[in-house]
């Protein structure tokens, strides 16, 4: 019983000496562990004459508790001196006006899907919202590319385990689901959205990107309407002394199909890295709608006519902007992004 006094009294002399809480926790490991000395005095009990074993049990029993009720509250204790003295080090002036949150500002692919959107519904077009994941009828077939057509390998495309679905390649497919909305009525829509392709990633390609579509369908709607809507666009988007220049081109879904340039932004059509030295830089991709796809739009060909455009927000911005490297609009750079 003597040995139990003695544990007693040295436990607690211990653990008024710790100082902090690491020192209480290595007391409670040195007495309380599955070798300390609190298990060992317990496990002594078979070691103890019969007689004796009842009151060694009790008395080693209190000893456990008392200096558990000891260990809390000095651990406790402990605690609330760590917290007093961390609020006293880093003391915090209430009085002060609270940090202002940074606010956030919308992405440059945002602002000039925004401007093109604002551009065309100014000059009368209406924006018209279409899905991305299609079917292949729709994002190839009925805009005049039938199964194994060479036209197809333009396009890499991300085709989803269902047969036939995939996700679009161009925003081209919405055409055909406005046409065939309206139908019989005349169109003038802009389709903006998301498109995906298979392709490598490069400073000028990338597995997704914006698009922005135009469409136009009336009777006599002829390709000097094409003209006058591009250059009216390129003039209000990039400035009023803007000059555009229209090559020849090829299209599936377009007949005839040209490319759109206009004169370098840098440069005033000289001749700069910009543009590779040839003054002109490319905006757009455009033509008369093809009468397959017209006909499959529900419209008649021989009464109807439209024209039709494509061009990527992304590429825009980056003529705008003097970018070089379309991977920076993904690139959550806040660096970059905050230039805008």
């Amino acid at each position: 019983m003597s040995d139990l006094t003695a544990l007693e009294q040295r436990a607690i002399a211990e653990l008024h000496a710790c100082g902090d809480e690491a020192a209480l926790r290595q007391w409670h490991t040195r007495y309380f562990g599955k070798q300390g000395e609190v298990a060992l005095a317990l496990k002594r009990i078979a070691e103890v004459p019969p007689p004796d074993r009842r009151s060694y049990g009790q008395e080693a029993n209190r000893i456990k508790e008392a200096l558990t009720a000891a260990y809390e509250e000095a651990l406790r204790q402990a605690k609330e001196r760590a917290l007093n003295e961390t609020l006293h080090a880093d003391a915090v002036d209430v009085t002060l006006p609270g940090r202002p949150v940074r606010r956030g500002r919308l992405h440059v692919a945002t602002q000039t899907l925004r401007t093109i959107a604002s551009i065309f519904t100014e000059l009368g077009f209406q924006i018209y919202r279409s899905r991305e994941v299609e079917d292949d009828a729709t994002n190839f077939e009925l805009l005049n590319m039938p199964p194994h057509h060479p036209a197809r390998d333009m396009w890499d495309t991300f085709y989803t385990e269902v047969p036939g679905v995939l996700l679009r390649t161009h925003t081209s497919p919405g055409q055909i689901h406005v046409m065939r909305e309206f139908c019989p009525k005349p169109i003038r829509v802009i389709l903006p959205g998301m498109c995906y392709r298979y392709e490598a990633i490069t400073p000028r390609s990338e597995i997704m990107f914006h698009q922005v579509e135009g469409l136009a369908i009336g009777r006599h709607v002829t390709m000097a309407d094409l003209k006058g809507t591009i250059v009216a666009f390129a003039r209000r988007m990039f400035g009023e002394q803007r000059r555009v220049r229209i090559r020849s081109s090829y299209f599936p879904f377009t007949e005839p199909s040209i490319e759109v340039d206009m004169d370098c932004i840098v440069c005033s059509g000289k001749g700069c890295g910009l543009c590779k030295r040839m003054g002109w830089l490319e905006i757009m991709g455009a033509g008369m709608v093809h009468p397959v796809v017209l006909r499959n739009g529900g419209y008649d060909p021989d009464e109807y006519s439209g024209f039709a455009f494509g061009m990527g927000p992304q590429r825009i911005a980056m003529l705008q902007y003097a970018i070089d490297d379309i991977r920076q609009f993904w690139a959550n750079d806040l660096r970059f992004l905050q230039q805008f």
